[in-house]
């Protein structure tokens, strides 16, 4: 399991087997979403890997661990707190000298950088509709669409892919239906997609998606996250092994 480092207000996170992830300054703290998306994305034969809406830089260290030697990883958050917490943790972790953080919403980085392409794009984006403002200013820009909808996600994710490249999200389950339907509007196919659920007898709550500009042909599966009686199912300790301290 991941460990909880609760010391001093400063160092709240999580250590993992080979990094920790500070996660005091970002809206969205350390949770099964991100370790779904960073132990599930394919990896294998990026080269350039860039994570939109980094937050604590969960994903990007999980993938850098992952990833090949010499991967480079690039990581972008709008929030100042979020971009200062990615830009600690990956600071602090065995893989700092090939990752990179930016303090840019993704438009602006589109912009700034036009000739950055990546071998694979991940996001574990916004989904609630604009709604009542939250009291955290920084919790609503993680949570909400307004400060990233999904066609834009998909129109800059189209301008910084490779044309081998592959955009990967993870969604509550219902919203990544409408995800991919919007996909297919943009003319993005579906490369596999993973439905998830707590237990084998409950809902689908979660989905991995990934998407390709090439024409596929979809893999698709389904996974819960625990057994009947609590327990992580094999499927999910797949995912976990690397990083869990317990296994």
């Amino acid at each position: 399991m991941m460990t909880e480092n609760n010391s001093t207000p400063r160092r709240r996170g999580f250590t993992f087997k080979q990094f920790f992830v500070a996660h005091d300054r970002c809206a969205m703290k350390v949770g099964t979403d991100g370790v779904l998306l960073g132990g599930w994305a394919p990896c294998k034969y990026a080269g350039h890997i860039l994570d939109i809406g980094t937050g604590s830089g969960l994903v990007a260290l999980m993938l850098a661990q992952r990833a090949l030697p010499d991967t480079q990883i690039d990581a972008v958050d709008i929030d100042e707190g979020a971009y200062l917490q990615a830009l600690e943790n990956t600071q602090a972790s065995p893989w700092a000298s090939r990752m990179q953080v930016f303090h840019l919403g993704i438009g602006e980085f589109l912009s700034a950088y036009p000739q950055k392409r990546y071998d694979l794009i991940v996001s574990n984006p916004p989904y609630f509709l604009p709604a009542v403002a939250c009291r955290d200013s920084a919790r609503e820009t993680a949570r909400y669409t307004a400060s990233l909808d999904h066609r834009t996600l998909l129109h800059t994710a189209e301008q910084l892919l490779t044309p081998d490249g592959l955009l990967c999200v993870v969604l509550p389950y219902d919203i990544g239906q409408t995800f991919i339907a919007a996909g297919k509007a943009q003319n993005w196919f579906l490369y596999s997609q993973v439905a998830v659920s707590d237990k084998p007898d409950t809902p689908f709550h979660r989905i991995l998606i990934a998407l390709s500009r090439r024409t596929v042909i979809a893999q698709t599966r389904t996974m819960s996250i625990k057994t009947q009686d609590g327990q992580y199912s094999d499927d999910f300790k797949a995912f976990i092994s690397g990083y869990y301290l317990k296994y």
